[in-house]
Formats: C-alpha cells, structure tokens, sequence
C-alpha cells in the first residue's frame, strides 16, 4: 500500500461512537505486544495547528511550503496543501512501523474494525461496508464478521494482534 509497506486497519464509526476513547485504551497494550503503531486521525474540518503569532505561523504566512518545529522529544511538520492527501501519500509522510490505525477514513477501501453503540440511532457499516472485518459494540448483535465486546480494550487489541499477524504472514516475502 505504502513506500514503507505498514499495514493498514481503519477504526471507524459514526461521530461520538468511541472511536478514540477505543485507541487510547488499545493503544497501550499493542505498545505491550511489541508493535510499533501509528495512527492517522482524518478530519472533515480545516486544522489549525499553530496559532497566530507563533514563530511556525509566522513561517506558514510569509509563503514557506512547509514548516517543521523540532524539540528534543518531538517535532511537527505543517504544511500547506492545494487538496487532501490521498491515502497513499499520508502513508508515505509516516517512519516506518508494524501497523497504521486510520481513525475515521471510512470511505478508504482497507480492512476496518467498526465501532458500533445501537444505542445512538444510526445503521451501522458493516451492514454495507464490507470491509468491515470485525465490530467493537456495547450490546450483542448479529453481524457478519467477529463482534467484540467494547468495554473489553483488551479483547479488541487481542483480535488485532491475531490479525495482524495473520496478514504478515499471508504476505509475500521482500
């Protein structure tokens, strides 16, 4: 998929569905099984980053096509762009790592692992998505593919890792 061949799972669901309360419990405990993970959070709305009056802003305003800010313990990149970037080109920004979480992404056509609360009226994807490999829910429910139960962070960082290793495995020799 990729320049640096992560393997791609989409965390998706309607808004207010749990989406990232979900990863910061998963998160810790695929750090625990040895996995590096990165995560690509899509936003349908216009990120502001920096703040006006900061030195990066500052940058980004008087026409430099990128900025990077670097510390001892992190860096950002900001950058301007004339359209989104596609999937392939996020990927491609990212170090190279075991496994990339897509939070959101729903329309990408990659293997996802939806989170799904009944309680909040919508339909949910699985029904017509299906890339839907499994279901994070709080209620029992009838679906097509593996249901796990979503106040169990350990039960889905289980699945994951299981399917992850499953992909690595079924994939060809470099």
């Amino acid at each position: 998929m990729s320049a640096n061949h992560s393997i791609v799972l989409g965390i998706c669901g309607t808004s207010g569905s749990g989406k990232t309360t979900l990863l910061e419990a998963v998160l810790p405990k695929l750090r625990e099984a040895g996995l590096a993970v990165s995560v690509i959070k899509h936003s349908h709305h216009d990120l502001q980053l920096d703040a006006p009056g900061k030195d990066s802003f500052r940058h980004r305003q008087a026409g430099a096509c990128e900025v990077m800010v670097v510390s001892p313990h992190r860096f950002g990149l900001f950058a301007e762009t004339a359209a989104e970037l596609t999937l392939d080109q996020q990927l491609s920004r990212l170090s190279p790592c075991d496994l990339v979480l897509l939070e959101g992404h729903k329309a990408q056509p990659v293997p996802k692992l939806e989170i799904y609360r009944p309680a909040l009226g919508k339909p949910p994807l699985f029904e017509s998505d299906p890339g839907v490999i499994a279901v994070a829910s709080d209620s029992a429910l009838d679906a097509p593919c593996p249901v796990l139960d979503l106040n169990h962070p350990e039960a889905v960082a289980r699945f994951i890792v299981g399917w992850l290793a499953q992909r690595k495995a079924a994939a060809p020799r470099a």
